[in-house]
């Protein structure tokens, strides 16, 4: 946690105010980190299936790796980790391979961002967004 959770803030507002903007400034942080760890994951998921499929020189069993895997992902975590949102998570990795340039991204986009700009049209708008 930032330095900036840590301050007391002790305005002329008084204490239900101060309490108030501390709970809200928390929750906004707490948001963002979430966020960040789950594009960061979902990014790591996406890269990993990819060098299984390409890799392995599996392009035509692809659907079944990515049925399967869903299969057994969403019977433990739920159902966010669906074929359809593992695809979403491939096409990421593949849209954006460099795991540095998606760090610094994935502080300032959220996941919903993502999934709209790699299913751009064109790779010029898709850096342009980013």
């Amino acid at each position: 946690m930032s330095d900036e959770y840590l301050d007391i803030i002790d305005t002329s507002d008084g204490l239900l105010a101060d309490v108030q903007s501390m709970i809200e400034q928390t929750r906004t942080g707490v948001a963002q980190a979430i966020n960040a760890g789950t594009t960061s994951l979902y990014w790591r998921i996406g890269k990993r299936i990819q060098s299984e499929i390409l890799q392995g020189q599996r392009a035509d069993y692809g659907k079944e790796i990515v049925a399967t895997l869903s299969r057994q992902l969403a019977s433990k975590f739920g159902t966010g980790f669906s074929a359809k949102n593992l695809r979403h998570m491939i096409r990421f990795a593949e849209c954006f391979p460099d795991g540095e340039i998606v760090s610094t991204l994935w502080r300032q986009l959220s996941w919903s961002h993502f999934k709209g700009l790699i299913y751009l049209d064109d790779p010029l708008k898709t850096e342009f967004y980013a």
